[in-house]
């Protein structure tokens, strides 16, 4: 296997080379509440980086990856950000579907699916929210009930990323009907084009539509399109969950630092730093961008309860916080948008209330280290 350094200067090297001409266009564009900015553009550069041998990196050599290490993988993210390359497109398949289809799926299926996630032809949502199960995946009521030799899946997702973009969606269900919570729920790999579904963008306080409804009416998938065995969903999410947050989030946290250094740079040059409580926030910002670095680190290769919920409470108050900071210090200019636009910082603002939200609430994210790492008592529900 190729030495880490090594294989980070390759990466380096080919970014350097790659990210000219039509492609240096698309530097920082695609960040979270931005990802359908030159959605198609972005496209044709995650599959020059396919190409390249340079998505799919930790996947096994034998499915078409190339078997890298942690080491590997933080390397390559750590480089992908510096080089201020533009957001993949590809991130639910590279990261989440495909290892789980990897790790549970039918020989089958992974024939099916996972070369044309490697060659980013095929692009995945995630149907896990509801409108009555959002952060508390157990209250799925979304129904799928065998029909023959197909699924007949009838129900709500909500907040589904880019599933106006997507051609499938991996669809927790209930597929026994009766059951409660974690049981009797299957893993459906669901094709969107198709007369049973209907997406609907959701327009956000920043303007733009990353977020979708989906309903599913009578849609249908084959039956052999489930992951796992039929009620074994629970697992299998959970599963998908554990690749969620993974290595990548080294690289988010060099973007943030460059968000952090840009701020900074607005703040000597409005004179905001002259405030004694901006100097220490802005401190403390980075203070805080250290501890969450630190704690990526000594967590990566180790599987320890709540580690992913610790994680997330960090980088999500983080980052609200900067957005707040933003605002502060960009002043009255930042309560107008200009020609109706809004800046990079109002958009951080706006976007960034969502970051406590998405991928499990703060609330849930305590609820979970309380109950499941510090075993004190369950909340009492109402």
């Amino acid at each position: 296997m190729i030495e880490v350094q090594e294989f980070r200067a390759e990466v380096r090297d080919w970014l350097a080379d790659n990210l000219v001409g039509e492609f240096a266009a698309l530097k920082g564009l695609g960040a979270p509440g931005r990802e359908d900015e030159a959605f198609d553009e972005r496209r044709a550069w995650n599959q020059k980086l396919a190409a390249a041998g340079l998505t799919c990196l930790g996947w096994p050599v034998e499915h078409g990856g190339r078997g890298l290490s942690v080491a590997h993988r933080v390397a390559f993210y750590e480089e992908y950000a510096r080089a201020d390359a533009p957001h993949k497109v590809n991130h639910f398949g590279e990261e989440l579907l495909g290892p789980t289809l990897i790790a549970f799926g039918t020989e089958e299926q992974k024939k099916r699916f996972l070369p044309k996630i490697l060659d980013v032809t095929e692009l995945w949502c995630q149907g896990y929210s509801e409108p009555g199960a959002g952060s508390d995946l157990a209250n799925v009521s979304t129904t799928a009930e065998l029909d023959g030799d197909q699924w007949v899946i009838n129900g709500q997702k909500v907040w589904t990323s880019m599933a106006h973009l997507s051609q499938w969606c991996f669809v927790v269900a209930r597929s026994e009907k009766g059951s409660k919570r974690h049981a009797g729920l299957s893993y459906l790999l669901v094709p969107l084009d198709q007369p049973g579904v209907e997406i609907r963008p959701i327009v956000q306080l920043t303007g733009t539509a990353d977020f979708n409804e989906v309903f599913f009416d009578d849609a249908r998938t084959d039956a052999d399109l489930v992951v796992g065995e039929p009620g074994d969903g629970w697992r299998v999410a959970m599963g998908t969950l554990t690749f969620e947050r993974g290595v990548s989030t080294l690289g988010q946290q060099i973007r943030y630092a460059r968000e952090l250094s840009n701020l900074v740079e607005v703040a000597k040059r409005t004179g905001a730093d002259d405030d004694p409580l901006i100097r220490e926030r802005l401190t403390r910002s980075w203070v805080g961008l250290q501890t969450m670095r630190s704690y990526a680190l000594a967590t990566m290769d180790v599987e320890q309860p709540g580690q992913d919920n610790v994680s997330k409470l960090l980088w999500a108050n983080w980052h609200r916080d900067l957005g707040e900071l933003a605002m502060d210090i960009v002043g009255k200019s930042g309560l107008v948008a200009k020609d109706g636009e809004f800046d990079v910082w109002q958009h951080l603002y706006l976007f960034t209330r969502a970051d406590t939200i998405y991928g499990g609430s703060n609330e849930i994210q305590r609820n979970i280290i309380a109950e499941r790492v510090l075993g004190l008592p369950r909340e009492v529900k109402g």
